[in-house]
């Protein structure tokens, strides 16, 4: 089995701190996620995540005019210079200092960021050119009192503005001018939170956040004797020269309402205003004539932008985790996402691979694409924490276990929850198992340490499981069918029922520690366990041996948390796997648990050998990433700089005050401790069915991992003559059998679509039927990847319906090994029976709509 799985996109977060900011064509947003940047596009409804990591997480970015050039800046002032096409890491850079903003010119030539109260424009590096040192530093510019917080560039990238929390705004130039001094925009009472400057260059606007609005224009002669003529005929060229002054002021008038995010767009002249309150508005400057207002958010909004079209407007609340793109005109969201307010505790794939669901702390269920990683459907029934879900094996139906003691099953077709399933007292459910008929559920308890089973029609309970002495911890049904449920508990005992049989004596299996999870291989013959000592133990079903064990502590043990009074070598926090998962073929376990580490084993014919070592994140910011910790955060009093509470020190008083009741713990963490930090851990990890891809639910989110084939040479059956020229020349030749098998043995893509895609359509039944046993998987998940991706249907539907006819037996008695390619294909056949069905209900309509019309016609000729 391949192991070169690769990061490829985050799905339960969109939007953490930062800004967000629109690319210059305005199709496609761009969101800070903890560390990682991610990109929506807005026209195509698809997102992906860069695959760069800052060492903390982003406090800003900026894009360069052209598109070209990302640059990310984290917490501490360091950043990553990224070729934003495609992805790739260009420079690391270090700005000393905490990086409020930072801006682009116009031209592109330029950097402006803030250096606490000092401003730093640096020459942009080349995207195309390796420098050792591509940084450099072109001015400094000072003048401010405190830090600055916003900067803004004039449209020929000769000058801009600053504001800062000094209560001023100011103006300078790039380069020199003689006899020059910075303006200085004062008379606000309070922080500056942006200036901006109007088409015309008549105007700039400076927006304070205790909600004032200042217009600032050239002073007359007559007010002002001192004023110098204007020499240049382009007002916008002699902004520096010009001697501004208050016009007019202007006042939002929102009692307890602060200022937290502006921007503007000057084609317009609109000015988008994000307040404390959850509530934004637009207004049309210098008329200061309110066009829109809206509350879309519970929270304060922290970040805003506008499209340069000035058509869409982003949001980002930081505390819900929301993204908004909103239409003002047509009133109507072009994006609404948001993820889990708590932790992400568990996770299901379909059985057809091609959508997720996740479970929370917030008690909210919500089901994601997996096609272009949004959340298309939120339940919020449940009151409590999630702790288990699953996917009923036909049909589209979803089932989730909760602390609230209810089971809910879904109905993933009118997305509505049809089915609610309850104990006869009230239990905590911490486990879930849905038999693979979907006929029978079963769900696990805490307190009461038994095994409810309810059936599905009727909703009644069937039967009440009872042995266990501790919480049972983990559920299975054997997924052959065989109506064996296999529970874990924290008793140390694994008990396989068969639940239609009429004796219930069952013979636990033990082991040495607590269950944590439990798996059955897909043939039902294996089940899997991981215990609280770090081991993974298999056992035989039928015979009830065990047949292996793999002690997983050193693999998994790893990341020392900041207040660990111990090294991470010692520390036993962290060795033990809390979720556990087989590959679709059973030929290998995937585990994750507290710690910074995804493991994959093989556990083909006894052995368990560790295949690959994934580290689900890098960055700083969250606890148990470093193995070693850094002595210099640590003040003389012997406490890590890191625990010290500093919301006092937050500018807004919201942010300083501490709501949460002493002692009290929820999802999040205990905030009664100095300060808390989220850790790196994965709660539950899964396989894709199709076996192409394996999810994680991780403190930063939902983690899609994919098999990256793109750049690949891994060839299937490679000789000396065997080369794409060749493969050609006997293409040329008309001998099409011949030249598919040589491409799929040297196994490059485009050789193998090139050859695919010039047999003709009436030789296809003639090429399959001859095609060798050992291509047919490679041939049949080939076409399945043509089929979502070629606009040849007809052509791809005869070549697999062609392979399913000639090779049926070979892949039926095969089932289990090629389950993925079965499960491909099937994918891209519904996906492909979706879309033509779409196609056909439109025409349908619009072929109604032309019929009535003649009809019409016809009766108004006679």
């Amino acid at each position: 089995m391949k192991a070169n799985y690769k990061f490829s996109n985050i799905c339960g977060t969109v939007y953490q701190q930062g800004n967000i900011l629109f690319t210059p064509d305005g199709n496609t947003l761009l969101s800070p996620v903890g560390n990682r940047v991610s990109v929506f596009d807005l026209v195509n409804n698809k997102s992906r995540t860069l695959p760069v990591e800052n060492r903390k997480n982003i406090a800003a970015i900026a894009l360069s005019p052209d598109g070209n050039i990302l640059v990310s800046v984290d917490e501490d002032g360091r950043a990553l210079l990224v070729n934003f096409k495609r992805g790739v890491i260009l420079h690391h850079f270090n700005f000393q200092k905490p990086v409020q903003d930072i801006q682009f010119s116009h031209d592109g030539k330029f950097i402006a960021v803030t250096h606490g109260s000092h401003v730093q424009v640096w020459r942009t590096p080349n995207h195309l050119v390796r420098e050792f040192a591509p940084f450099v530093l072109h001015r400094t510019y000072t003048g401010h009192h405190a830090d600055v917080s916003s900067i803004r560039w004039s449209p020929d990238s000769t000058y801009f503005i600053t504001t800062s929390h000094d209560m001023t705004a100011r103006l300078f130039t790039l380069d020199p001018l003689e006899g020059f001094r910075p303006k200085t925009f004062a008379g606000h009472k309070d922080a500056v939170v942006g200036a901006y400057l109007s088409a015309n260059g008549k105007f700039i606007y400076t927006v304070s956040r205790d909600g004032a609005v200042f217009t600032w224009t050239a002073k007359d002669e007559q007010d002002d004797a001192e004023a110098p003529q204007l020499v240049s005929p382009a007002f916008a060229h002699s902004a520096p020269r010009i001697r501004w002054g208050v016009h007019e002021r202007h006042y939002f008038n929102l009692p307890h309402t602060k200022v937290v995010c502006t921007t503007f767009h000057p084609s317009s002249n609109l000015l988008v205003v994000g307040f404390s309150s959850g509530v934004f508005g637009l207004w049309e400057l210098p008329s200061f004539t309110n066009i829109h207002t809206l509350s879309i958010s519970q929270e304060k909004i922290s970040s805003v932008a506008i499209s340069p079209t000035g058509e869409w407007l982003a949001f980002g609340a930081r505390r819900l985790g929301q993204l908004l793109v909103w239409e003002w005109q047509s009133e109507s969201y072009i994006l609404k996402q948001q993820g889990h307010y708590f932790d992400m505790n568990t996770l299901a794939y379909a059985p057809d691979g091609q959508t997720i669901a996740t479970g929370g702390d917030d008690g909210k269920l919500k089901v994601w694409s997996v096609q272009n990683g949004f959340c298309f459907v939120t339940f919020s029934e449940h009151t409590a924490p999630i702790m288990g879900i699953t996917f009923a094996k036909y049909g589209s139906v979803l089932f989730s276990a909760s602390l609230d003691g209810t089971v809910r099953a879904f109905d993933l077709v009118r997305y509505r929850n049809f089915r609610t399933f309850t104990s006869p007292s009230p239990v905590q459910f911490s486990s879930i198992a849905v038999d693979p008929s979907g006929e029978v559920v079963a769900a696990g308890s805490t307190d009461t340490f038994e095994v409810f089973m309810w059936s599905v029609q009727t909703g009644k309970l069937l039967d009440i499981l009872a042995g266990h002495e501790a919480p049972v911890s983990a559920l299975a049904f054997s997924p052959t069918g065989a109506n064996q449920l296999a529970s874990g508990s924290w008793d140390r005992t694994i008990r396989i029922w068969s639940i239609f049989g009429r004796s219930r004596a069952v013979e636990p299996l033990t082991l040495s520690s607590d269950v944590l999870s439990i798996a059955f291989r897909p043939d039902g013959v294996e089940l899997g366990a991981s215990t609280l000592d770090g081991q993974i133990t298999f056992f035989d079903v039928l015979s009830g041996k065990q047949s292996n064990v793999i002690d997983g502590r050193k693999d998994i043990s790893g990341g020392r948390k900041v207040n660990d009074r111990v090294a991470a070598a010692n520390s036993s926090s962290t060795k033990a796997f809390t979720s556990l998962t087989y590959t679709a073929d059973g030929s290998c376990v995937l585990a994750g648990g507290n710690s910074k580490y995804v493991c994959l084993y093989d556990v083909r014919e006894g052995e368990g050998v560790l295949v690959k070592k994934f580290q689900i994140s890098e960055n700083l910011s969250l606890d148990g990433t470093q193995e070693f910790l850094d002595s210099r955060r640590v003040n003389d009093a012997g406490i890590n700089i890191d625990l010290i509470d500093d919301r006092g020190n937050a500018s807004d008083l919201e942010d300083r005050m501490d709501m949460s009741l002493p002692g009290a713990s929820r999802g999040a963490g205990d905030m009664s401790v100095r300060k808390h930090r989220q850790e790196a851990r994965t709660k539950c990890v899964r396989f894709s069915p199709t076996g192409r891809a394996w999810a994680a639910a991780s403190t930063e989110g939902l983690l899609i991992y994919s098999l990256d084939d793109t750049v690949m040479f891994d060839p299937f059956d490679l000789t000396i003559d065997l080369t794409p020229q060749a493969v050609l020349n006997i293409l040329t030749e008309g001998e099409y059998l011949k030249a598919l098998v040589l491409a799929f043995r040297l196994n490059e893509k485009p050789l193998i679509q090139q050859v695919y895609e010039s047999i003709p359509r009436s030789d296809i039944r003639l090429v399959a039927r001859q095609m060798p046993n050992i291509y047919i998987p490679a041939l049949l998940r080939f076409t399945s990847e043509h089929l979502e991706k070629s606009p040849h249907l007809e052509f791809d539907l005869i070549w697999v319906q062609t392979l399913i006819m000639a090779h049926g037996r070979f892949l039926r008695d095969r089932s289990g090994e090629y389950a993925p390619v079965l499960r491909a294909a099937q994918k891209a056949l519904s996906d492909v029976e979706g879309s033509i069905s779409r196609l056909c209900d439109e025409n349908t309509s619009t072929l109604r709509y032309l019929i009535d019309q003649s009809v019409v016609k016809h009766g108004l000729d006679d």
